[in-house]
């Protein structure tokens, strides 16, 4: 070697790129039948990457708070796409009655329950507590791929994976009014102005209707384009780009119309695939988002995997783990559990359901999106707690999903694969 040679950063941004990618095609193969989870092996990557002396980018979700917002909010819009397009089974409120249980019992009770938490064992402001509860409360889409049913017209859509996915698609819309509550409730602190009425009335009614009507409209009109439209179709020219455009349209006009996007972009999906079930384009629209999702995704992992190498967790102690567990061994089981009752499923199915309620990127874009938009006090130490929970759910999630899985499809005397 050259004496005081020091590599291209350049080269070496596209030499890294390069293997990563290639590791993100090969690893879901490789860890099948591994006791280990993609997220885990991207945070580990993301910590020896950061260890290098050449790499001074500091990439804490707290120091690029805008990048944060905007990342990971691509991250989770892919993802609903594609949670969307492979759910074979048809819309419907009787059919989806275990999705609305998780949906409108799991998820409040879980708000109130880690706001609780948040200001009794942590001590946190109200205020704070509440948007550190709204950004946990979901189950992430992004890292729950494990658990979530296979593509389009692949079958394997059991009780478990089916409400998993549903929910995960559904409920990243609905936290955004809890999130909004924390936000309003933080400025009217500073200002005094009233904050109900246009609460109620723009954030949670108006959004959240137009959100479902805009998703609705544009999935209708990809639909029609894609596989109805006389001449060429969009379907005929064999491009899974085209979920991706609608993706983009679907998020951008509820963007303008100021209603939830994340409502819009899943409405948009399932209603896209409504449009023409039984079409092969189907899966090619789902593999193209389900590849840039896992890159992006891949790429968030690594810089927060070089957070925590980096000291993003340095400052947490006894009171932290001891909430963490409570949020992950406690509220979301139990509340899981409660909203299950009654439904029929077994005892174990409904088991799984209620613990692998997996925190990931969605709650890192739920706090950026506070923080940015809100005035909070404790934004450092949010960030911390929330960290924890997220990693602490891959690691605990990544390691039992294999085997639990494996083991409810031998149960049920189905392939274990």
């Amino acid at each position: 070697m050259i004496q005081g040679w020091e590599p291209d950063p350049y080269a070496v941004a596209l030499t890294g790129a390069g293997l990563l990618i290639a590791l993100v095609a090969w690893l879901p193969l490789a860890l099948r039948r591994l006791p280990l989870s993609l997220p885990i092996v991207c945070l580990a990557i993301g910590g020896l990457i950061y260890t290098s002396p050449y790499l001074k980018l500091d990439p804490s979700p707290g120091a690029h708070p805008y990048a944060t917002e905007r990342l990971t909010e691509f991250v989770v819009l892919v993802a609903l796409m594609g949670a969307g397009l492979k759910i074979d089974r048809r819309f419907s409120f009787k059919g989806w009655g275990t999705t609305w249980r998780l949906l409108l019992i799991t998820m409040p009770m879980s708000i109130i329950a880690i706001a609780l938490i948040g200001t009794t064992i942590l001590g946190l402001g109200a205020v704070a507590a509440l948007l550190l509860a709204a950004s946990l409360a979901p189950t992430d889409p992004v890292l729950a791929a494990d658990i979530q049913v296979a593509g389009p017209l692949e079958g394997g859509e059991d009780t478990v994976r089916f409400a998993l996915t549903s929910e995960a698609g559904l409920n990243d819309g609905l936290a955004f009014p809890f999130v909004h509550l924390a936000i309003v409730l933080s400025l009217a602190a500073t200002t005094g102005e009233p904050w109900f009425a246009r609460w109620l009335t723009l954030h949670v009614l108006w959004e959240v209707i137009a959100g479902i009507g805009c998703g609705w409209l544009v999935g209708r009109v990809f639909g029609w384009a894609t596989f109805k439209m006389p001449g060429d179709t969009l379907a005929k020219t064999g491009d899974g780009l085209v979920a991706i455009a609608a993706t983009f349209v679907s998020y951008g006009v509820s963007e303008l119309l100021h209603c939830y996007g994340f409502f819009a972009v899943f409405v948009t999906a399932l209603t896209l695939r409504n449009s023409h079930r039984d079409h092969d384009f189907q899966r090619d629209m789902h593999d193209i988002t389900e590849q840039i999702e896992r890159i992006a995704m891949m790429l968030l992992l690594l810089a927060f995997g070089g957070a925590i190498v980096n000291g993003l967790l340095s400052s947490i102690g006894w009171i932290e783990i001891v909430a963490v567990l409570l949020i992950l061994l406690v509220i979301r089981p139990v509340t899981g559990l409660f909203a299950l009752i009654g439904v029929r499923a077994t005892l174990t199915e409904k088991i799984i359901i209620a613990f692998f309620g997996i925190r990931g990127v969605g709650s890192f874009y739920y706090l950026a999106y506070g923080l940015n938009h809100g005035r909070f006090e404790d934004g450092d130490r949010l960030w911390v707690i929330l960290s924890l929970v997220v990693l602490a759910s891959i690691l605990m999630h990544g390691l039992t999903v294999t085997p639990a899985m494996r083991w409810l499809d031998r149960r049920h005397g189905r392939e274990a694969d």
